[in-house]
């Protein structure tokens, strides 16, 4: 006979750590929050008064100053990273040894060799793993994903996407970031993957329009790549990395049947007509994509919960890299690329 005592139990929330306070640490500690089925147990940053701030937003008992005390914390289940991009891969690596689950924001590693490395390490262990491509989980773009799926724009032909920033990041930031395919332009280059399949081909040119001091750390600003899908349509990104206006991210598909556009639209649905017609805009991608954030977050807790893998995961890792670093070395070497010729270094 069934103890009514245990019917309608709920299973304890997942006991998570966040590896990182800075602005996407707090981002990611305020989607955990709001998930019945997450809990904030301990939370890693070397600043100890960033720490103090996320735990206290998550009511996350423990902070460590390490992140590899963090994981090795036995409470903890499953970790996100949102440490500087140069220690993803070893805070996976530990993860995965440790048999914790795994999101983590983009990328794994500016290293083809060292991304592909960890990502065996992961499926060999059999630990979920979630990258965080965001925009996979904003509204506009799983519609487009779902009608695509329908048939409803028929044969692909073409896509377009365009990524502009309001401003550069700080030079400091940069001469670490990998360069602008790796650190900006992946978003729309996974995204080109997600919505209209893999590359084959890319060429791409860029120039230093908004700063010289981008060039003289031998890194571009503004860019445009050519894209050729494996399905024969053909693509183009275009990046900026300065919008005067605000953030500026819009896609289009166009196919046989019709197309699909995802629009920067206004930050409100109010437009104002008087002397000429005004409406506000997004300035910044943590405003435009906070939904889409939130959204990855709870997607990645209820991928744990029915034990399901997470998704975009290793492969997607691996492949909008491989896709980016064609990108760079197009540009560099000016000619077209084969995507499938970037191949790990031994």
């Amino acid at each position: 006979m069934t103890d009514p005592a245990t019917m309608n139990t709920a299973p304890p929330p997942l006991r998570f750590a966040i590896l990182g306070a800075g602005r996407m640490g707090v981002e990611h500690g305020h989607a955990l929050i709001g998930l019945p089925d997450a809990q904030v147990v301990a939370v890693a940053d070397p600043v100890e008064a960033a720490a103090q701030t996320v735990a206290r937003l998550t009511r996350a008992a423990r902070t460590y100053a390490d992140p590899l005390d963090a994981i090795h914390d036995p409470d903890v289940e499953a970790v996100i990273i949102v440490t500087p991009t140069s220690t993803h891969a070893a805070l996976i690596e530990a993860a995965a040894l440790a048999g914790k689950a795994i999101f983590c924001e983009k990328p794994v590693a500016a290293d083809l060799a060292e991304t592909e490395r960890v990502m065996r390490i992961v499926q060999e262990r059999g630990v979920p793993f979630q990258i965080g491509f965001n925009r996979r989980y904003d509204a506009p773009y799983i519609q487009a994903r779902e009608r695509i799926d329908a048939g409803e724009v028929g044969v692909i032909e073409q896509f377009s996407a365009t990524g502009r920033d309001p401003a550069p990041p700080p030079l400091e930031y940069l001469k670490i970031s990998g360069g602008v395919f790796l650190d900006q332009a992946i978003h729309d280059l996974d995204i080109a993957r997600f919505l209209v399949g893999e590359v084959t081909e890319v060429t791409a040119v860029g120039s230093v329009n908004v700063d010289p001091a981008i060039g003289e750390i031998g890194d571009v600003d503004t860019t445009t790549a050519l894209l050729r899908f494996e399905n024969g349509a053909q693509g183009v990104v275009q990046n900026s990395r300065r919008a005067v206006y605000g953030y500026d991210v819009r896609t289009e598909v166009f196919g046989s049947g019709g197309k699909l556009v995802m629009d920067a639209t206004p930050k409100t649905a109010l437009l104002r007509y008087g002397e000429g017609v005004g409406m506000d805009h997004y300035h910044f991608f943590m405003d435009r994509f906070r939904d889409a954030y939130r959204a990855e977050i709870a997607a990645f807790v209820l991928a744990l919960r029915e034990g399901r893998a997470p998704t975009p995961g290793a492969h997607d890792a691996v492949e909008s890299l491989r896709l980016a670093l064609a990108c760079t070395r197009s540009l560099k070497e000016g000619r077209p690329v084969r995507v499938q010729d970037v191949q790990a270094t031994p």
